[in-house]
């Protein structure tokens, strides 16, 4: 399952404790892209933060993984965890499409 992660900087976090933690953090996001759990990272534009897309059985497993994060470790950064699924609507337009054509 296709899962979106977002992190959120918590209260807790100092320029300090996130500086302690970044190059393990930087690792751990490596190894993990290494064994194709990462799929994707990105840095926000919008503010300091990054959004991971992770390839996981389930949310459950995505946020075991994301616990394991230095940054969390650490309670400076939380995530958001958003499963994905395919684009229900192209289904439906396909079905009236083919359905029609059928019939005409």
């Amino acid at each position: 399952m296709k899962i979106l992660a977002i992190d959120k900087i918590l209260p807790s976090a100092t320029e300090e404790n996130i500086r302690g933690v970044v190059i393990r953090e930087a690792l751990h996001v490596w190894m993990l892209q290494t064994k194709e759990i990462i799929r994707e990272v990105y840095f926000r534009k919008d503010r300091p933060g990054t959004v991971l897309v992770l390839e996981c059985a389930d949310t459950e497993e995505a946020r075991r993984i994301l616990d394991t994060f230095p940054l969390v470790r650490a309670g400076v950064v939380g995530f958001d965890i958003i499963p994905l699924g395919h684009f229900v609507p192209f289904g439906t337009l396909l079905d009236q499409n083919i359905l029609k054509s059928q019939t005409d």
